[in-house]
């Protein structure tokens, strides 16, 4: 007969396998974070022929695509192009958050896909972890996400990236759209990228 593990070895292989799961599950959670250094993980490139505007202030256009300005970085080029890639998408609950790439976007899937275009973001995220672990607390230069349990949008360059047409007289449609209006952040977490 088989002599069964005594309650000290138990516990001493349980806790091993503990701490092992936490040291593997800590570079995957800093990951999905999406607040790891400038130029981690995803790389950014700009297209030499998209139309750059004056310095300061994303324009948008009557087709309803951006126009970063002159002074913006590489990886706000990079934001304001992926944005411009889906909007004219449907709204689509759930959408891209299996994959960065859908054919719909809901609004922190749309997030998620500009973040992640600008190195910001390795793995789509919900609004609400959007809130409460991404980037860091404020207002950016370049990119603010406004975010809570139930809604995300951004704004890119001093133009808002939303699903929601709030505040609008003329409805674009729901989906990701550049928005010529602001909104009001009531009620809404202010995250940055650090640097950005």
């Amino acid at each position: 007969m088989r002599s069964t593990p005594s309650l000290k070895r138990r516990l001493a292989v349980a806790g091993v396998t503990a701490i092992s799961i936490l040291v593997a599950a800590v570079p995957a959670a800093a990951q999905t974070g999406g607040s790891g250094p400038p130029g981690g993980t995803t790389t950014t490139t700009t297209d030499p022929s998209a139309p750059v505007g004056p310095p300061g202030r994303a324009t948008l256009r009557k087709d309803g695509t951006a126009v970063a300005p002159a002074d913006a970085p590489a990886n706000i080029q990079a934001a304001i192009a992926a944005g411009n890639a889906i909007h004219t998408f449907p709204y689509h609950w759930g959408g891209g958050h299996r994959t960065f790439t859908d054919t719909g976007y809901d609004c922190s899937g749309a997030v998620s896909y500009v973040l992640h275009a600008a190195g910001f973001l390795s793995s789509p995220m919900p609004s609400g972890p959007l809130a409460s672990s991404w980037g860091a607390p404020g207002k950016g230069r370049w990119i603010t996400v406004y975010a809570n349990a139930s809604h995300a949008y951004m704004v890119v360059a001093g133009l808002r990236f939303d699903t929601s047409s709030v505040g609008e007289r003329l409805n674009q449609g729901s989906g990701p759209r550049w928005r010529k209006t602001k909104r009001k952040a009531t009620g809404y977490t202010a995250k940055y990228y650090p640097g950005y």
